[in-house]
C-alpha cells in the first residue's frame, strides 16, 4: 500500500488494537474514551510490539489509559507557553535566529505524552494559500536562517505541496537551513518516495531530519532502505528521545537506543526530560533520575552516543541543559 492508505489504515479503535495485540482493556488499563486526543497508531509501528505483554514500552507510547484523566498540580495544556509566541498562523518564533512552523496539524502518531496535544492546530493550520504572511514575516526578519518544520508531523503533507513550499522557501535569500521533525520515517517508512528524497537532495538548504525515537524496539529491517536514501541526498539525520516511565527508564536501554540509532546511521540528540502537558504526568521521571542514567551512560558509552539531557520552560531562548554534576562527582 501506499504510504496514504497506510496512514488511513492505521489503528483508530482501542479494542480492534488491543485484540491484534492478544490484549484486553483491563489488562492495559485502557482509557474507551479519547475524544480530545484520540487513538491513532499506524499497523507498521503495532507490528513492532510484542503480542500478549500488556507492559510492551511501544504500546505505552500510544494507548490511551485511565491515568490520563488524573489532575496534577504543575500539568497544563500549554506547558511551554507557546501560545504567547505565535505571531502568526503555523508560525511560533521562540528562539533567536530560528522559526518553526507547521504545515499541518496531523501526525503519523498519537504520543500520549505529546505537550503539543491540545495546541489550537485549528487555528494555526493555514494551509499553502495562507503561507504568504509566513514568508512575508521571515523575509522581514532576515536574522533568521533556519526554518524548522515540526509538528503536526510536516510529511503528513503529499510531496508536491511539501516541494511546493521549499521552492517558495528557497526564494527567501537569508534562510539557509531546513530543519524536519518527524516520526513519519518510523512510523510508515514507505513515506519517503523517491520524490520526497529528490526535493531534498536538490535543495540549496543544507538539511537536517530529526526523528524521534524512544526505544530500540521501534526499529527494524524496513527502516534500513528509506534512511540510506536520506543519507545519500545528503541529509543529516539525528534522533530526539524523550524520558519516559514505563518506556524507556533504565540505562541499559537508552544505551540499547543509542547503539541501534548509530547501527543506522542516525547520531543520538536530545533526550528530553517530560514536559509538563495535562494527561501526561504518569510518563514522568524525576530529575535526579535521569541525571543517573545520563552519567551512567556516559561511564560506558563513546561521548558521540550520549544524548545531551535537556527540559523546555516557557519564555526561556532554547532548551536547558541539565546539570549533571560531574565536577563534584
Amino acid at each position: 500500500m501506499s504510504w496514504q492508505q497506510q496512514w488511513q489504515e492505521s489503528f483508530k479503535d482501542i479494542d480492534a488494537l488491543l485484540a491484534y495485540l492478544n490484549l484486553s482493556s483491563h489488562e492495559v488499563h485502557a482509557l474507551k474514551q479519547a475524544h480530545d486526543f484520540p487513538l491513532k497508531v499506524p499497523l507498521a509501528f503495532a507490528e513492532r510490539m510484542q503480542k500478549g505483554d500488556p507492559n510492551d514500552p511501544l504500546l505505552a507510547q500510544i494507548l490511551p489509559v485511565s491515568q490520563e484523566l488524573q489532575l496534577v498540580p504543575g500539568y497544563n495544556n500549554d506547558p511551554l507557553a507557546e501560545n504567547d509566541a505565535n505571531p502568526l498562523p503555523g508560525l511560533l518564533h521562540k528562539y533567536h535566529g530560528r522559526v518553526l512552523l507547521t504545515l499541518s496539524g496531523a501526525c503519523a502518531v498519537h504520543c500520549r505524552y505529546c505537550f503539543r496535544r491540545h495546541f489550537p492546530y485549528e487555528k494555526n493550520n493555514p494551509g499553502s494559500k495562507g503561507w504568504e504572511p509566513v514568508f512575508e514575516y521571515l523575509a522581514a526578519h532576515p536574522d533568521i536562517q533556519e526554518v524548522i518544520l515540526s509538528g503536526g508531523d510536516p510529511l503528513s503533507v503529499s510531496d508536491a505541496i511539501f516541494g511546493r513550499f521549499v521552492q517558495q522557501l528557497e526564494a527567501i535569500p537569508s534562510i539557509k537551513y531546513l530543519r524536519i521533525h518527524t516520526r513519519f520515517p518510523i512510523m510508515i517508512p514507505a513515506r519517503i518516495t523517491d520524490e520526497f528524497v529528490r526535493i531534498l537532495s536538490e535543495t540549496r538548504f543544507r538539511t537536517t531530519m530529526v526523528l524521534h525515537s524512544n526505544h530500540a524496539n521501534e526499529w527494524d529491517e524496513t527502516l534500513i532502505s528509506p534512511l540510506k536514501q536520506l543519507r545519500t541526498a545528503g541529509v543529516t539525520l539525528l534522533n530526539q528521545a524523550v524520558l519516559l516511565r514505563g518506556v524507556n527508564d533504565n540505562t541499559q536501554t537508552l544505551i540499547d537506543l543509542s547503539y541501534r540509532l548509530y547501527d543506522y546511521g542516525i547520531m543520538p540528540y536530545y533526550l528530553h526530560l517530560l514536559d509538563k502537558v495535562s494527561g501526561a504526568s504518569h510518563f514522568e521521571i524525576s530529575k535526579p533520575k535521569a541525571v543517573e542514567f545520563i552519567r551512567n551512560m556516559i561511564a560506558i558509552l563513546p561521548g558521540y552516543l550520549v544524548p545531551k539531557l535537556v527540559y523546555e520552560a516557557p519564555h526561556r531562548k532554547s532548551k536547558i541543559p541539565v546539570d549533571l554534576g560531574m565536577d563534584h562527582a
